[in-house]
């Protein structure tokens, strides 16, 4: 087994359980104290876990630290960018569709923004941003006013209030985690709310979400992950995760990166 096959099964084991043992891997790899050792400084030194004595626990503050829009914009773009056109291909022209605050539904407002017909309705000024630059005529953007989250989510008691009450044919769902237990997950408690009401809006729910997500979780959830009809992610995802997302999800839909991208 390569040293990054075994670092990425350590990590799931993290993301999974909360922490690992160093003896519990050393027998569970057949490989040496110190390699354990050596992959755990690797994963440290990338921010993926914390050191303690005698193995490693999921790093302090995940479930609440929300970091901002062009601090996720950088990461995995390329991943990002597959799932959003995969998640473009999917929304039919002439349907009103939801978009959640995120950077990879920021994209797929990108590569929706030329789609006829459109009735979008979003609590993300970055996806309103980019329908309004389109200038399309034939397409009904509708912003939801509320407080802006460091995400640039608009949320509280004016978000919601432009939320319920709605029809959409689909949400297309950014999330900061997604866990077999959890389900898809927030950090912030406000947008989890304003989210909930999106997903109980729409008669399909996409979420859009790179492999980093999976065994994230954030203090809130916004639907278990069975709710959720088609998952949208990129290839980077584990073979154990995919055998459990396509036991739970209706449908998973893995995007390739171009080779450019990568």
């Amino acid at each position: 087994m390569l040293a990054a096959q075994r670092q990425e099964l350590i990590l799931e084991q993290v993301r999974r359980d909360g922490g690992v043992r160093v003896t519990e891997l050393v027998e569970a790899f057949a490989v040496s104290d110190m390699t354990i050792r050596r992959d755990l400084d690797t994963l440290e030194g990338r921010g993926e876990l914390r050191k303690v004595h005698g193995g490693a626990v999921a790093p302090e503050g995940a479930r609440t630290e929300e970091p901002g829009f062009e601090a996720k914009s950088t990461r995995q773009s390329g991943e990002k960018h597959a799932i959003a056109r995969a998640v473009a291909g999917l929304i039919r022209p002439h349907s009103a569709v939801g978009l959640s605050a995120g950077t990879t539904t920021a994209l797929v407002a990108e590569y929706l923004h030329q789609t006829p017909g459109l009735t979008v309705i979003t609590n993300s000024v970055h996806v309103a941003e980019v329908f309004y630059r389109s200038e399309r005529t034939d397409q009904t953007v509708a912003l939801t006013g509320g407080f802006r989250t460091p995400s640039d989510a608009l949320v509280g008691p004016i978000a919601l209030a432009s939320v319920r009450g709605l029809n959409l044919d689909a949400l297309v769902l950014g999330v900061h985690g997604m866990h077999e237990r959890a389900g898809f997950t927030t950090p912030n408690l406000m947008e989890s709310e304003t989210n909930r009401a999106l997903v109980e809006s729409a008669d399909s729910l996409v979420v859009a979400a790179d492999h980093t997500k999976w065994g994230t979780v954030g203090i809130s959830t916004i639907a278990p992950l069975d709710r959720c009809d088609v998952l949208v992610t990129d290839e980077g995802l584990s073979p154990a995760a995919r055998d459990t997302l396509q036991d739970r999800v209706g449908r998973l839909v893995v995007a390739e990166v171009p080779r450019e991208d990568r």
